[in-house]
């Protein structure tokens, strides 16, 4: 029969702890999230976090051990973070609040991890507990920046399209003017839901089917500049059949709720790109056998 490590109940504690305290925040951040697209992503995370620690947990039990000094070095910063959003609360603006509350409470967690299960565990679960600071939401200043940036370089990548197809098109901003047609690439056009969705689960396929780290950070870097492609081609699609086939298509389904059509384009790009170096990974000389332990034992 296997016996529970020494310190398992003591993380138990900690995590039940660390919840009675920040039970707050956590609630606010998954509210946000089913409230604002622009946070959907969160719901995703800890369920994937939970399922990859899960995967490799039996394959981890004999590394299990404890190591104060570093859990420790995790701990009380997070404590020290949570108390200074506290005591400044009332000069800190709600959304960098429950940032820095989030932040706080995943760092306490991982200190925890650390400081009953050791050092070697930590590491061999570097990737599932560092995705746990996905569940931190930007504060609104992040967001404007990353939405004005995606707007554009979705104007740019769809001025590119437009360019390509020999259709006359000039730019003013995020605006463009080709014939018959003004387009304003708006912040609700960034598609920084299906972008950020488009990220989280790049950085999953690429964690669960790689082995080499750089391929993994390849994978991961092509997801940001096909995000803003699959958003370009969109409007590219729509300002076409709008002006080629039937104006409604301006106004229609395919406008707004097409996301979906583009985001999977853009996530069988990934699947290629991931087939592609996976090939290569299992046909270079010496690397059949370096399977992950955990994926052989779960």
């Amino acid at each position: 029969m296997t016996q529970s490590p020494p310190h398992h109940g003591n993380l138990v504690l900690l995590l039940a702890g660390s919840l009675v305290v920040g039970w707050r925040p956590l609630i606010h951040t998954f509210a946000l999230a089913l409230r604002n697209d622009e946070y959907t992503h969160i719901l995703l995370i800890l369920p994937v976090s939970l399922a990859l620690i899960i995967l490799d947990w039996n394959a981890l039990r004999p590394m299990f051990g404890t190591n104060v000094r570093s859990g420790t070095c995790l701990l009380v910063p997070a404590a020290l973070i949570a108390s200074f959003a506290k005591a400044w609360s009332a000069s800190l603006p709600p959304d960098v609040r429950l940032s820095i509350d989030m932040f706080a409470l995943v760092l306490f967690w991982i200190g925890a991890l650390v400081l009953c299960l050791g050092s070697r565990v930590a590491r061999s679960l570097l990737f599932p507990l560092c995705f746990l600071f996905w569940l931190v939401p930007f504060p609104q200043v992040m967001l404007t920046g990353i939405v004005g940036l995606l707007q554009r370089g979705s104007a740019w990548a769809a001025h590119a399209l437009f360019a390509v197809a020999g259709v006359p098109v000039a730019q003013d901003g995020v605006i463009l003017n080709i014939p018959g047609l003004a387009l304003e690439v708006a912040q609700e056009c960034s598609s920084i839901r299906s972008s950020l969705m488009l990220l989280v689960t790049t950085m999953v396929l690429a964690q669960l089917l790689l082995r080499s780290v750089w391929r993994k950070f390849l994978v991961i870097a092509i997801a940001v500049p096909l995000s803003v492609a699959k958003n370009g081609l969109r409007i590219f699609t729509i300002a076409m059949l709008g002006t080629r086939v039937d104006p409604g298509y301006l106004t229609g389904r395919l406008h707004h709720e097409g996301g979906v059509v583009f985001f999977s384009i853009a996530l069988a790009a990934v699947f290629f790109l991931v087939w592609i170096l996976r090939c290569i990974e299992i046909r270079l000389p010496g690397t059949h056998n370096k399977v992950r332990p955990a994926v052989l034992k779960s």
